[in-house]
């Protein structure tokens, strides 16, 4: 049993009448996700596909979702999950840099979209989640293509230093060792289990935890296609969610929504943060209001995701990302690569049966990510006299603004097309409740004009709703270092000084 898809069929064999999924008031059972897995396999093998060929798959969190996902991977394919907000020209990267064969896509961007693979020269289908499932018409194939434990499962684009996103490439045995662990011992997941599921199944967070660790266990998955708050609070009482998972930002939305302290909430009886820092005080806050324990991981596509966890069984910490899961190694390591002392910081470094087989056609990068088995995750941490770990700091200049990395050169240098536009910095600043916002400095070309509202727009138009910077400030020239590199941690000082509120910052939407 290799194949990722086998956790599937597997569940709809022992309990076939079970919910799977459930969308509103839609209910699919893991029989009938099992069979919209096999036709779409079939389908797949019928149109050509050969094991080893990538598939991206552009939806948000619909019931196609999850029949796609696995039906790729029953066919022997490789699922390339994309961000439904992306852009035509994010979209065209990934899909010639991952060799993709086809493009399953939201009907909802089915425009933008299509742009990409016309210029990509890949064949798009557009998926309506209303009519999809119900319009699979293909045999199921009953097999599931034999895949090996090295073989690529899915690759997650994520950014790099390069500044252009790189594909992670997780094999079927990386994600099957981290959702077991996941679903039998940090959550404990079991068949009445009703799981909510607001965290994208695009990303590493959600697909890993939520999706694979639901349907490896056998429980319902309650999918919200986008997250709000009324909506996700409305299900949890309705549905009788019991696991939470979410973004710090999540948990601070809810928390200050006006009927947090109205809804229903005793089912729950666990749930779970990762993707950033989860504040103190949002974490007391939720337990006490919602009456649920809050445990915090930490974790990276490259790592499948999860790597350390506050473990249900152990006490817990609040502010810290716990200890390491079985199997996996942490090490903290100074500049020099040597391990530091208890107490000093490092960057964090990785190793066990979660980490990437590398970064897609990047040897060099790959090289660079694990040099000696070791995973660098370019974040810095420290660790106390009990062994757990404390985030501080990035290495790098990564930006996470709700939960989503933003890569700051990737918008330096939509920026640099603009023809008004001599020097940009983007950085991240403090948000009360995105945790960082993306914000520019820009000094424009001599004789040049345009106003931080025309360059705002401008980036809003090429990249993803989430990446675009709310705050530009326009200043006459960027700080530089002697070799003429801008000096981003200078930046701060040379900007007009910026009042706490930030809806009060005029160039900021």
């Amino acid at each position: 049993m290799t194949n990722l898809a086998h956790i599937l069929a597997n569940t709809a064999r022992r309990q076939p009448d079970a919910p799977a999924q459930r969308l509103g008031e839609t209910v699919l059972t893991y029989a009938g996700l099992d069979e919209a897995a096999a036709k779409v396999a079939a389908q797949l093998r019928a149109d050509g596909l050969q094991s080893g060929e990538r598939v991206c798959v552009m939806l948000p969190n619909v019931l196609p979702f999850a029949a796609l996902y696995y039906g790729i991977l029953r066919a022997g394919g490789v699922v390339v999950p994309m961000n439904p907000l992306l852009k035509a020209r994010e979209v065209e990267h990934y899909l010639t840099d991952s060799g993709a064969v086809r493009l399953f896509v939201f009907t909802g961007v089915a425009e933008e979209a299509g742009k990409a693979a016309a210029a990509a020269g890949v064949p798009c289908t557009v998926v309506d989640p209303a009519a999809f499932l119900t319009g699979l018409t293909a045999e199921p194939q009953p097999e599931i293509a034999p895949r090996e434990d090295d073989d690529p499962a899915v690759i997650l684009y994520t950014s790099g230093t390069t500044g252009r996103p790189k594909g992670a490439v997780l094999t079927h045995a990386n994600l099957r060792s981290n959702i077991t662990t996941v679903a039998s011992t940090l959550i404990d997941l079991r068949p009445s289990d009703v799981v909510m599921g607001c965290l994208p199944l695009f990303h590493t967070f959600g697909q890993a935890c939520a999706l694979n660790a639901a349907v490896y266990r056998g429980s319902c998955l309650v999918l919200v296609p986008r997250f709000e708050p009324a909506a996700v609070l409305d299900a949890i009482e309705r549905f009788a969610v019991t696991v939470f998972e979410g973004v710090p930002t999540m948990y601070g939305a809810l928390l200050q929504h006006p009927r947090a302290a109205e809804i229903d909430a005793s089912a729950l009886r666990v749930c779970v943060s990762g993707g950033a820092a989860l504040p103190v005080e949002v974490l007391h806050g939720f337990e006490k209001a919602f009456g649920c324990a809050i445990l915090e991981g930490y974790g990276l596509s490259e790592t499948s995701p999860v790597v350390t966890f506050n473990h249900p069984d152990r006490p817990r910490k609040a502010g810290s990302i716990g200890t390491p899961i079985d199997g996996v190694r942490v090490r903290l390591l100074g500049a020099d690569g040597a391990e530091v002392a208890p107490g000093e910081i490092g960057e964090i470094a990785v190793q066990g049966p979660n980490v990437m087989r590398g970064y897609w056609n990047l040897p060099e990068a790959t090289a660079e990510a694990i040099p000696d088995g070791w995973l660098r995750t370019g974040d810095l941490a420290r660790q106390d006299e009990d062994g757990y770990y404390f985030i501080v700091d990035r290495k790098k200049d990564l930006i996470i603004r709700g939960g989503y990395n933003v890569y700051p050169r990737e918008i330096e240098e939509v920026l640099y097309e603009h023809p008004a536009v001599a020097e940009a910095a983007v950085v991240g600043v403090p948000h009360p409740t995105h945790g960082e916002e993306v914000a520019a400095a820009v000094a424009l070309k001599s004789g040049a004009a345009a106003t931080a509202d025309e360059l705002r727009e401008y980036v809003k138009e090429r990249v993803a709703a989430y990446k675009y910077p709310r705050q530009v400030w326009l200043v006459p020239e960027l700080p530089k270092g002697p070799t003429g590199k801008i000096l981003k941690r200078q930046i701060g000082a040379i900007l007009p000084e910026r009042p706490k509120d930030p809806s009060a910052v005029p160039t900021q939407v």
